[in-house]
């Protein structure tokens, strides 16, 4: 959920780091820190402050040279954020500095030993705990004293570390927290996201749990933390860092938004098999005979992913005619689940590195279960850990909140309910009927965004809600569910999504013209008992905005999104709520691209 960079060669290294955390600020960006040395430098040299990177680079003094350091961006865990809580954290005698992405979840019971002994800390974080640990270690190494740490710690971390006796390495670690490294020319990188090194290099390993990884200037090599040696061979990464450029627009978000028809473009490109009417997905590793034996599909993710499950659930039910249904991963994980072995998982993940959906991934296939990633970060960690998947390719989202990467993510499930219908009883003239709808989306996107200016006057409108309610019944409902969630996130005006159907049990006691209520009115066979709600709503002088394929009289304004076929009309409902939810941020003054207490990639529970 932090940000971790890390350097070693011979470059000026402060500045190398500095642009890499502002490029991880999107993943962690309450406070900052840097540590740097060198060969010829006596001991370690730190700077932290409270804030963005800005405020920290603002602190770091004219003559901070290294060329070797660490660096990290902060989302707090433990502790508020202050310049002490900030990362890096270095041990009593300044040998020692740690970052670290993670929990410890013995940290107080070792806390406590560790003040028995005579320890001061300074923070009150958890990742403190373990610099004292390495800097207590009497190992002649600097591997096997970070390694002796790691044996009495437990909970999840990826870690960088470095040590004023060992200035020619920094070495890591990783337990349930992303930690890539990156190969250059007798120079090498440390990041938690490939985002930080690919201005640099395009050459990367990744690490796997339980794995740890000594980097000198001119060399690297892995091994697991017990100590044997692992083959660890570099990767070329697709992405470049055009890619993580603003291109024009003030904001990510804003051009993440408009991304989205090339996106979805990207998604289909090559997977269409007009012969037989279906799509190609070898990556999925299952062949049809396997296919057809599946008699359920359970969808696994955590907020937006986890509403582009519900709406894939519904796709596969509908071309498929195979029982699925969509959990978030956090509650899938602790309910000990009956874990069925004809039923086929897939779990969804945009960093691919989301901590509930990877540990659930984890305990299915420890009971032997069939898992399929769908993830838009190649060879991220749930990617390596499924049998097979779908990569969404929606290149880079730097914006905290999901908007291309839900789309494309909507839009592989397509696939994988066409190519599952396909495989059973779906006609060749309904897959013909739904590769002519993928094939619209583009366009039909490009059609939207030239309603921004509309959508941007109705925003305006919405500034002085405290709350809003969003309904859709059937295929609208998840719609309605992530529209709340991207208000919610980007806005902080409070939004609740109900289905329509549920109006008359309770919420709508709620109504009233203070309360505007956003409707998802598909024109789909349950157009009718929309229009119904909708009725609801007005004979309760409440205020309505409708999202739907033609005007509707009882709303008091509707966004006309185009015509798709029915089942992959969810995918085009959205993206103007995306518009709306961004303009209300906008005309709000928050900080669209960062909102308040929340990170990019979820990496600790």
């Amino acid at each position: 959920m932090c940000g971790i960079v890390g350097y070693i060669g011979k470059r000026d290294v402060a500045p190398l780091l500095l642009e890499g955390l502002q490029r991880l600020e999107y993943r962690g960006y309450d406070s900052a820190g840097i540590v740097v040395t060198s060969p010829k430098t006596a001991g370690l040299k730190m700077v932290k402050a409270k804030g963005r990177v800005r405020d920290l680079e603002a602190k770091v003094p004219a003559r901070f040279k290294g060329t070797t350091g660490i660096a990290h961006t902060r989302w707090a865990t433990h502790g508020a954020p202050s310049d002490i809580n900030a990362h890096p954290h270095m041990s009593a005698d300044s040998k020692v500095a740690v970052v670290h992405n993670g929990i410890i979840d013995n940290a107080s019971e070792l806390r406590r030993k560790l003040e028995a002994d005579g320890v001061e800390f300074l923070s009150e974080t958890d990742t403190e705990v373990l610099t004292h640990l390495i800097a207590r270690s009497q190992a002649e190494t600097l591997e096997e004293k970070v390694r002796q740490a790691l044996r009495i710690i437990e909970g999840t971390y990826g870690i960088a570390v470095m040590h004023a006796d060992f200035t020619d390495r920094i070495v890591v670690a990783r337990n349930g927290s992303p930690v890539v490294l990156g190969i250059g020319e007798k120079e090498m990188f440390v990041a938690s996201d490939i985002a930080a090194l690919v201005t640099h290099t395009r050459q990367i390993v990744t690490l796997d749990d339980g794995e740890m990884a000594t980097l000198k200037a001119d060399d690297f090599r892995t091994y697991t933390t017990e100590g044997t040696r692992t083959t660890a061979e570099p990767t070329t990464v697709e992405w470049e860092a055009a890619s993580y450029d603003m291109g024009g627009h003030d904001t990510y978000m804003h051009k993440e938004i408009h991304e989205q028809a090339d996106a979805v473009d990207r998604v289909l490109r090559g997977r269409i098999d007009d012969r037989f009417s279906t799509v190609r997905l070898g990556g999925l590793n299952l062949d049809a005979r396997e296919a057809r034996r599946i008699r359920r599909v359970k969808i696994l993710g955590c907020g937006t992913s986890y509403h582009a499950g519900m709406i894939g659930a519904q796709m596969i039910e509908e071309l498929a005619r195979i029982p699925a249904d969509a959990e978030p991963a956090s509650e899938f994980r602790y309910r000990d689940a009956v874990v069925d072995p004809d039923t086929l998982y897939v779990a969804v993940s945009q960093s691919g590195e989301t901590y509930d959906v990877l540990a659930a991934v984890q305990e299915l296939k420890r009971k032997g279960a069939r898992v399929l990633g769908v993830v838009n970060v190649v060879g991220s960690a749930i990617a390596r850990e499924a049998d097979g998947g779908i990569y969404v390719h929606a290149g880079p989202e730097v914006c905290v909140v999901s908007t291309k990467c839900f789309t494309n993510t909507t839009v592989a499930f397509a696939l994988l309910a066409l190519h599952l219908g396909r495989t059973r009883d779906l006609s060749v003239r309904d897959g013909k009927r739904i590769i002519e709808g993928l094939r619209r989306l583009p366009g039909q996107i490009s059609e939207i965004m030239k309603q921004e200016e509309e959508v941007k006057k109705l925003a305006e409108q919405f500034t002085e809600a405290r709350s809003m309610l969003f309904i859709g019944r059937v295929r609208g409902y998840p719609v309605a569910r992530e529209a709340s969630l991207k208000l919610k996130e980007v806005s902080y005006i409070h939004a609740e999504a109900y289905p329509a159907s549920e109006l008359k049990h309770g919420p709508l006691a709620l109504i009233e013209p203070a309360l505007p209520t956003v409707a998802i009115v598909p024109d789909d066979d349950l157009l009718e008992k929309n229009r119904a709600a909708l009725e609801e709503i007005k004979a309760r002088s409440g205020r309505i905005l409708a999202v739907a394929h033609q005007e509707q009289e009882k709303a008091d304004q509707t966004i006309v999104v185009p015509k798709n076929e029915d089942e992959l009309d969810p995918i085009l409902m959205g993206i103007p709520l995306q518009l709306l939810a961004y303009h209300t941020a906008l005309a709000l003054g928050r900080d669209i691209d960062k909102p308040r207490n929340l990170a990019k990639s979820v990496t600790v529970e």
